[in-house]
């Protein structure tokens, strides 16, 4: 089982940390122009930035902490912090009717939630 929870965890690592760094160095505009981040218009950027710092900041927790064993409470907490930035993620999609976003979301949600539970 350790071994699919190093998986799975290097795979949202990934996700979120490609997902993050298109999100920390943004401006509107750029934004505006990308047709998959329509979702971010009615947001201020700000928000947008501290979004993007969470995935990353989330990447790193999910594998550092166990790599380096060496504060590894922080890979379950890592894991339960992106659950709510795909908590909110799902939500803004739902609200905007972009059902095939809304289930990505829900496939990574219950990734973080099963990585979660098993580094607890």
């Amino acid at each position: 089982m350790n071994l699919t929870v190093w998986i799975v965890s290097g795979l949202l690592a990934a996700m979120f940390l490609l997902s993050g760094v298109m999100k920390v160095p943004a401006t509107k505009e750029s934004l505006a122009g990308n047709p998959r981040m329509g979702w971010a218009a009615p947001f201020p950027i700000e928000l947008i930035k501290v979004i993007g710092a969470a995935e990353i900041a989330g990447a790193a927790g999910l594998i550092l902490p166990r790599a380096f064993d060496t504060a590894t409470w922080l890979v379950p907490a890592a894991a339960i912090g992106l659950v709510v930035v795909m908590a909110g993620a799902i939500i803004t999609h739902a609200r905007r009717t972009e059902w095939s976003s809304v289930a990505v979301n829900a496939v990574l949600l219950a990734l973080a939630l099963f990585v979660a539970i098993e580094r607890f």
